[in-house]
């Protein structure tokens, strides 16, 4: 797994942190925890998002870097809060898989009693623990967090020396961290995923395959250029591969949407003027019996 993964995994929650000085009506995504999750200088910088003035220019200059990100970050959060706990799914235990500094399952009132883990790369681990004692007098009890690397540990020991029990129906989290695994790590991630229990719910997303080899850019130059060129991000798909990735290891796609599809639900009632995320798609899975 690309060490950039590290390094990166602060600039979804700073972008979120901003998105709360938004009114309530005018959010994409609330999330009260984002700015306990920041390093000091980074929470002072955010602080100075309430003059709209600021914020609009930092938003602007994100946009024009990357057309689209701040919506596909923000719509694609709020997709996988909703999707987490419905009505008519019962989740038994919850395992994110890069967790990075998202906030959650420490925010959402239906994680309180299940049992959690989170995945991350060690120096994310060791700074989110920290972040977190900060803000709680404890560190909550039914939720573990373990450091890995998708490429090299094997996944399934880790969960099981933490305690994981394989009967449990589990909603599994991989939410922008295929882009960086090499295909041992996909490989790793997938046969781990194919032993879990039938009902089991993935969400996960992924890049497309002809953003990564250069052949459609969607206006994402400086994107490809850092990213890509660089060799940070390593895995793509195809829209029409994903039934078969996923259905070869027991998976069945339930939703399999773009980023516009998610900015009509979740952009388009805040009146905001931002575009959608062209290179990134979001995929809602059922698992079925053991293969």
């Amino acid at each position: 797994m690309t060490h950039a993964a590290a390094k990166t995994g602060l600039i979804p929650t700073v972008l979120v942190a901003i998105e709360q000085s938004y009114p309530e009506n005018k959010r994409i995504i609330s999330d009260n925890l984002a700015l306990s999750m920041l390093p000091s200088g980074m929470r002072a910088f955010v602080l100075l998002m309430r003059f709209s003035a600021v914020r609009e220019w930092v938003i602007n200059a994100v946009e024009k870097r990357s057309p689209g990100i701040w919506a596909g970050l923000m719509c694609r959060k709020r997709y996988i809060d909703e999707k987490l706990f419905q009505p008519d799914h019962e989740v038994e235990a919850i395992v994110n898989l890069g967790a990075g500094f998202d906030t959650r399952v420490y925010r959402l009132a239906g994680s309180a009693t299940l049992p959690i883990w989170e995945f991350d790369l060690p120096d994310n681990i060791a700074k989110k623990k920290k972040r977190l004692s900060a803000f709680f007098e404890q560190l909550p009890t039914h939720i573990q967090l373990v450091s890995i690397d998708f490429d090299t540990d094997d996944l399934n020991l880790l969960l099981s020396a933490n305690g994981y029990s394989s009967d449990k129906q589990t909603f599994f989290i991989w939410e922008a961290v295929s882009q960086f695994l090499t295909e041992t790590g996909i490989q790793n991630t997938l046969n781990f995923l194919s032993k879990a229990p039938q009902g089991s719910r993935l969400v996960f997303t992924y890049i497309l395959k002809e953003f990564l080899t250069g052949d459609a850019l969607y206006g994402q130059e400086k994107t490809y250029q850092q990213a890509v060129e660089k060799g940070f991000w390593l895995f793509g798909l195809h829209p029409d591969e994903v039934s078969s990735f996923l259905g070869s290891n027991g998976w069945e796609v339930s939703e399999h949407l773009g980023y516009d599809e998610l900015a009509d639900r979740y952009l388009e009632p805040t009146g905001r003027n931002l575009s959608a995320l062209p290179i990134e798609r979001i995929v809602l899975a059922v698992k079925g019996p053991k293969s």
